[in-house]
């Protein structure tokens, strides 16, 4: 399976990470020795330890909702951060990075979706309050959006959501971060609805249960 996605993902020049929380370490040393280098966790324990053990060349991701009290941890070993879904956490991420003398590459998360359990910022509500924060940042580099669709099984609805969250990046891109061009990453597509991303622009996917099985 892995072969026929990352064929499938070059096509449309789709970034893949292989989300591999709660699998062992030797699951993901199985994918990275097909060629495998960006994975994704949503733990801060479970991507301490693996990335202590595994290859140092691995990209890690934290995907997950992330704590405050945690973000010290997360910052010294995340290459990106999808899930950057309030102010305050924006703050603390910064806070923690300059403590350091680290830049750590973000995604701003946008609820998109009509379930109460999605996280994310309101881009009408938290617009002007993002901008000034975004503004003064220094240790924290703003690298696009991340959202989830509703888990359903309505294609429109979802296709909807995909819209949304690529009309978000637009606005943002536009009045924003025109001049930024590292600020280009629309991450949102999963295992179920990966093809639906792809097709309303996502160029970075979450896939895990295609790689390594229902967890």
């Amino acid at each position: 399976m892995y072969n026929q996605l990352t064929s499938e993902l070059k096509q449309s020049n789709t970034i893949l990470v292989a989300v591999s929380k709660t699998k062992p370490a030797r699951a993901i040393q199985e994918l990275y020795d097909k060629g495998q280098r960006i994975f994704g966790e949503n733990r801060v324990q479970e991507l301490q330890e693996k990335s202590a053990v595994l290859p140092e060349d691995i990209e890690w991701h934290f995907i997950g909702t992330l704590q405050r009290k945690k973000v010290k941890h997360v910052v010294p070993i995340a290459a990106l951060i999808h899930s950057v879904d309030s102010i305050s956490l924006l703050e603390k991420i910064e806070k923690e990075a300059s403590k350091i003398d680290r830049t750590i590459d973000i995604l701003l998360q946008f609820y998109i979706a009509t379930e109460s359990s999605k996280q994310g910022f309101d881009l009408e509500e938290s617009l002007q309050e993002l901008e000034e924060v975004i503004s003064k940042l220094e240790y924290t580099n703003v690298c696009g959006v991340m959202g989830m669709a509703s888990f359903v099984n309505d294609q429109e609805q979802i296709t909807s959501e995909f819209k949304q969250l690529k009309s978000i990046f637009k606005t943002l891109k536009a009045n924003h971060f025109a001049e930024k061009e590292d600020f280009k990453i629309i991450s949102m597509g999963m295992s179920g609805d990966y093809k639906i991303a792809i097709e309303e622009g996502s160029n970075m996917v979450r896939i895990g249960s295609l790689l390594f099985g229902v967890r």
